[in-house]
C-alpha cells in the first residue's frame, strides 16, 4: 500500500478566492452619488423636452403667439392686398378689387382671449373679426366685427365697437398710433378693451366658434404682434 505523502499539519487545498472584487468604502459612498448625478441628468433632459414645444408658438401663462413678426405660418390669405413684412411687422396699403382682405386663421378658436396689436392711419378701415363661421366669406353677418374705422359714416359703430351687436359712444380713435385690442369671448359673453379701455361688455349668442380675421379695407394697416389664450 502507498504511503500518504500529506505533511503533518496540512489542511488540505487552499480556498478558492471569490472572482467578485470587494468594493471600498470610498467606492461604496460614491455609487449612491453617481445615481443622484445620473437622475437629475434625466431629469433636466424631460423638462428641456417638455418645454421645446413652447418655444414654436406657446408662451408662458397659456399664451399661443399667432403672429410674431417673422411669418405668416398662422394664417391663409383671402382676398388680394399687397401684404409685406418688414421690422418685425405685417403691413398693407393697397388691395386688388373692390372686397376687403383678410388673414384668417388656420384654426377655429371658441372661447378665448385675444390680444392684437395695430397701427392705422387716419382713413383706415380695418377690423378684427372673431369666430367667423365661414372662414371663406368673412363680413358681420358670418363672425363678430370688432371694428378699427374712425371715418365710418355711422360712428355708433366705428372703432372700438362690435358692429350691428354693441355701439361705442363716444367713439375712440385709432389713427397715427399704435393700439392694442384685447378682445375676450366666453360663451355669449363679449368684452372688447381698447387701449385699456373698456368699449364693449355685451351678449350676444349668434356665432359659438370660428377662425379670426385681420381685415384690409382702406388706408395703412399694421399689425405687430396677435396672440390668444384659449379659455
Amino acid at each position: 500500500m502507498a504511503r500518504s505523502t500529506r505533511m503533518p499539519g496540512a489542511v488540505g487545498a487552499m480556498p478558492r478566492t471569490s472572482a467578485t472584487p470587494h468594493l471600498t468604502m470610498r467606492e461604496e459612498m460614491t455609487m449612491p452619488h453617481r445615481s443622484v448625478v445620473i437622475m437629475s441628468l434625466l431629469l433636466v433632459g424631460f423638462a428641456v423636452f417638455w418645454q421645446a414645444p413652447n418655444a414654436s408658438g406657446q408662451s408662458s401663462g397659456g399664451w399661443i403667439t399667432l403672429f410674431d413678426g417673422k411669418n405668416l405660418d398662422h394664417w391663409n390669405r383671402l382676398g388680394e392686398a399687397n401684404w409685406t413684412m418688414a421690422d418685425g411687422v405685417v403691413q398693407t396699403d393697397q388691395k386688388v378689387g373692390e372686397g376687403a382682405a383678410y388673414l384668417v386663421s388656420k384654426q377655429a378658436y371658441t372661447d378665448f382671449q385675444l390680444r392684437v396689436e395695430f397701427w392705422v392711419d387716419a382713413v383706415a378701415n380695418s377690423g378684427i373679426f372673431i369666430r367667423c363661421t365661414d372662414p371663406h366669406k368673412i363680413n358681420s353677418t358670418t363672425g363678430y366685427e370688432v371694428n378699427i374705422f374712425d371715418t365710418r359714416p355711422d360712428p355708433t359703430y366705428g372703432t372700438g365697437a362690435i358692429v350691428d351687436v354693441a355701439k361705442v359712444d363716444p367713439m375712440p380713435k385709432a389713427g397715427g398710433q399704435w393700439n392694442t385690442y384685447e378682445i375676450t369671448a366666453k360663451g355669449p359673453q363679449l368684452t372688447v378693451v381698447l387701449n385699456g379701455t373698456k368699449t364693449v361688455d355685451a351678449q350676444d349668442s349668434k356665432f359659438a366658434s370660428g377662425p379670426i380675421a385681420l381685415q384690409y379695407g382702406a388706408g395703412v394697416v399694421k399689425f405687430r404682434k396677435v396672440e390668444i389664450k384659449p379659455l
